[in-house]
């Protein structure tokens, strides 16, 4: 896709000629970023400007003054629900609300309607992709026919038409025999297998986290072993092949002990958590509020200590958001009827901040590795997406106000669909710019960026039909 954009207005001239001026790279010193023709042409130390001087006979400059300059982000993990679901999302909406998250690149999982599981599928979603400008985005093939779990979707052909990540997600393929030929066709195509690991015997009807939070509510509970099984199982079937094992939205202690161990075997065995999982425990989910049922179901304080060790100690690889839009009305049901899942692009970099900074020091580096170098990798697209920040590599980029208080929900909102689990939380961290392929598919003005009218209204021109703002969002609910 570098090539289709290549062809779009580049940022500052028409050239793409353009300096981000006195911006941090990994929060490190201030330092003048010079793009040119979609690539970082210049890194040098902030020169002394007056202010309002913005620009050059030959290039412009953009005041990014102590904004942080990250590499573009990367989701693997991500629900646009296009085709079949787009009351909730579309993949242009769902795209733009990855922009405004930082994002470059996501994945989209393969559950939609039609499932994406064979090569057609695949191509379709590649070339509904392309109609977008806001972030380029991946399609996830299905491990099994229909996400039923019962026969083996054809792994080979979907690889052959660029697809380099499979799941199931939403629904775990809960047969060995079948999991076994999945790793099998996965190492021979050199492909990564990304498990929703729920057993579905044992976790049947859960809803919420096993435990006292289950018996007070009185809701059906969710045991953590369901979710401990499978990713042992998986390990071992992986490492027979050499196969990658991805672990989709790890949630417990005993998982992270799980994927920890299968580590210390030299497995290829990788693992992500969302930001939600690092953030809210199952005390917020007993306030019985639909907006806070998700799958796997938040857990334990014991279990987010873990998880946020794990993310400090490399056993957990990368954060995903599992950005999972609904309808406000398929929402506002009694929690049993409301379907599991939370929006996170837009939100997702405040969270992983907040958090990197509780555990003791926000290293902008160890945010850039969980966030883009690390996920490309995983998901295979590291030849063009997560690249460091250096001269002749892509500009790719996600800019960050470290001192912005901002809240969700009197922000302007970008995704379809409104059901965050974070509308009255108050972040000091916002992403104010997005560039892929040295374009600017985000800024926020009001964030403390600009970029002056030329790309003002290109992006007037592209993307902000889709924007939403506080007044024209969707009422929160009422429970």
């Amino acid at each position: 896709m570098s090539a289709d954009k290549g062809a779009r207005s580049g940022v500052g001239d028409p050239t793409g000629d353009c300096i981000l001026a006195g911006v941090r790279p990994y929060g490190g010193h201030r330092t003048d970023v010079t793009i040119r023709a979609g690539r970082i042409a210049a890194m040098e130390p902030a020169a002394d400007r007056a202010d309002g001087d913005t620009a050059t006979p030959t290039q412009t400059v953009i005041d990014a003054r102590d904004l942080i300059l990250l590499p573009g982000l990367v989701d693997l993990h991500t629900h646009l629900r296009e085709p079949g679901g787009e009351e909730s999302e579309t993949i242009a909406t769902g795209a733009r609300a990855a922009a405004a998250g930082g994002f470059t690149d996501v994945f989209a999982m393969a559950n939609t309607y039609p499932v994406t599981d064979d090569a057609d599928r695949i191509r379709e979603v590649k070339e509904r992709s392309r109609e977008q400008t806001s972030a380029r985005v991946h399609p996830v093939g299905a491990i099994t026919r229909g996400l039923r779990g019962t026969e083996l979707a054809p792994l080979e052909d979907m690889a052959a038409a660029g697809a380099r990540v499979f799941s199931d997600d939403g629904k775990c393929v809960n047969d060995s025999a079948l999991m076994r030929r999945a790793f099998r066709s996965a190492a021979a195509n050199d492909v990564t297998i990304a498990q929703h690991a729920q057993d579905g015997p044992i976790a049947g009807d859960g809803q919420i986290n096993a435990g006292p939070v289950a018996e007070t509510t009185g809701l059906p509970p969710w045991p953590s072993v369901a979710e401990h099984i499978i990713i042992a199982r998986d390990a071992l079937l992986a490492a027979e092949f050499g196969a990658h094992l991805h672990v989709c939205h790890l949630s417990t202690r005993g998982s992270v002990d799980i994927v920890r161990w299968a580590k210390s075997q030299g497995w290829p065995v990788t693992a992500e958590v969302t930001p939600h999982h690092l953030l809210l425990t199952d005390e917020i989910a007993a306030l019985a509020d639909p907006r806070y049922k998700v799958n796997p179901p938040l857990r334990s304080d014991d279990d987010v200590l873990a998880l946020r060790e794990a993310v400090l100690d490399g056993t957990i690889d990368a954060v995903a958001t599992d950005h999972a839009p609904h309808t406000a009305e398929s929402k506002d049901n009694h929690w049993c009827d409301a379907p599991f899942g939370m929006i996170g692009l837009e939100t997702a970099a405040a969270v992983v901040a907040y958090v990197l900074a509780d555990c003791g020091g926000l290293d902008w580096r160890r945010f850039a590795e969980l966030t883009s170098t690390t996920p490309a990798r995983i998901g295979r697209i590291a030849d063009f997406a997560g690249r460091p920040l250096a001269v002749g590599e892509p500009a790719n980029f996600a800019l960050v106000n470290s001192d912005h208080t901002w809240s969700p929900d009197t922000s302007r909102r970008f995704s379809r669909s409104s059901n965050t689990p974070f509308p009255t939380f108050e972040f000091s961290h916002k992403v104010v710019g997005a560039v892929c392929d040295g374009v600017f598919t985000h800024v926020d003005a009001d964030g403390g960026l600009s970029v002056g009218d030329q790309t003002e209204s290109y992006l007037h021109r592209t993307q902000n039909t889709h924007m939403i703002t506080p007044s024209t969002a969707e009422g929160a609910h009422s429970r």
